[in-house]
């Protein structure tokens, strides 16, 4: 069994702009914005100021009427029959929330680093564990016989096995493509030996195999035990837990 890794850092980043039109849609730079109360009807960055509203008090007369048909000054618009405007004092402006009145903003840049492995894994099993999924051998624990680091890897070279070198570079001929926006920081490639064994059972002329797969004793059965022989009580196998 063979691994190969790429380790990855993928950079994006987000940039704020202090001339981007968006964020300044409100004052267009000039730190202010028209008040929506007393120059609602006023065209975009145009504004009048000291604008009037009728005072709420009086309706606009100066004078508060009383029942007995007496009138009096009215104290809140000192008998002017108006008032500043209440949103922004008749100054025509308000502070624009975006840039705090500022007019501009500082140019900030957002990087995120986002780290990824790419895994290629490749297993070479003989003629009597062919049927042992590609799953099973990667959680099994074998015999490591390489395991090399490095920005990128090269084939291992075994001197006394011509199968293993080939197999070695197989693994590394189909590495993972990495993307144009990534960098590569290392690669890892393994080799690994996992011991495989098959027991075989038979009861009443019946028999039914299973493999023990690597030193952790990961076990396949197929899909057809315990059903057509055991009926789910057999305790055959209690003995690999000892």
């Amino acid at each position: 069994m063979s691994q190969s890794k790429l380790f990855l850092t993928k950079v994006l980043t987000q940039q704020i702009m202090a001339h981007t039109p968006m964020i300044f849609r409100d004052c267009a730079g000039q730190g202010d914005i028209p008040c929506p109360t007393c120059n609602a009807d006023q065209e975009p960055g145009f504004y009048k100021e000291n604008q009037m509203s009728q005072c709420p008090a009086c309706y606009g007369r100066g004078l508060i009427a009383h029942r007995d048909g007496s009138d009096t000054i009215c104290t809140k618009c000192d008998g002017k029959g108006k008032i500043p405007c209440a949103t922004c004092g008749s100054r025509g402006l308000l502070k624009c929330k975006t840039c705090n009145g500022s007019g501009s903003l500082l140019t900030r840049k957002i990087a995120v680093v986002k780290w990824k492995t790419l895994s290629t894994r490749k297993v070479s099993a003989t003629s009597g564990a062919a049927s042992v999924p590609d799953e099973i051998f990667h959680r099994a624990k074998g015999v490591q016989l390489c395991n090399t680091q490095a920005y990128q890897c090269t084939p291992a070279y075994f001197a006394d096995s011509f199968f293993l070198n080939t197999f070695s570079s197989d693994v590394i001929a189909d590495r993972a493509s990495v993307p144009p926006t990534a960098r590569v920081i290392c690669e890892r490639h393994t080799i690994s030996v996992v011991p495989v064994t098959r027991v075989t059972m038979r009861h009443h002329r019946q028999s039914f195999s299973f493999y023990i797969v690597g030193y952790s004793r990961e076990v396949y059965l197929k899909d057809y035990y315990p059903a057509r022989f055991c009926w789910g009580l057999c305790p055959c196998l209690e003995w690999l837990k000892v």
